[in-house]
């Protein structure tokens, strides 16, 4: 069971940024996410999206770093892993 973040390498808006994570359940990643003073808005299904101002605090806070491949193996391995389609159904 861990909090998983990738490193800050997708670009959007001008920004970089992470993916968080748990491989566990979402009720360890909203805990983990409010602890750490994320906005509920930064949700995306299974994970947060992470401005790379946030990274080092979370590692520091606990988080694993992980590759993003191995942050998506563990949710699909976990029955944790939200589609792009079941997302946009969510909308």
């Amino acid at each position: 069971m861990a909090v998983l973040i990738d490193e800050p390498i997708w670009w959007h808006k001008g920004r970089r940024w992470s993916h968080l994570a748990s491989d566990h359940s979402y009720a360890e990643l909203h805990d983990f996410a409010e602890r750490a003073g994320l906005p509920r808005r930064g949700f995306h299904g299974d994970h947060y999206d992470v401005p790379e101002e946030w990274f080092d605090a979370l590692v520091g806070a606990g988080a694993t770093l992980t590759s993003s491949r191995e942050l998506l193996v563990r949710l699909r391995a976990n029955g944790l892993r939200v589609s792009p389609a079941q997302r946009r159904a969510e909308r």
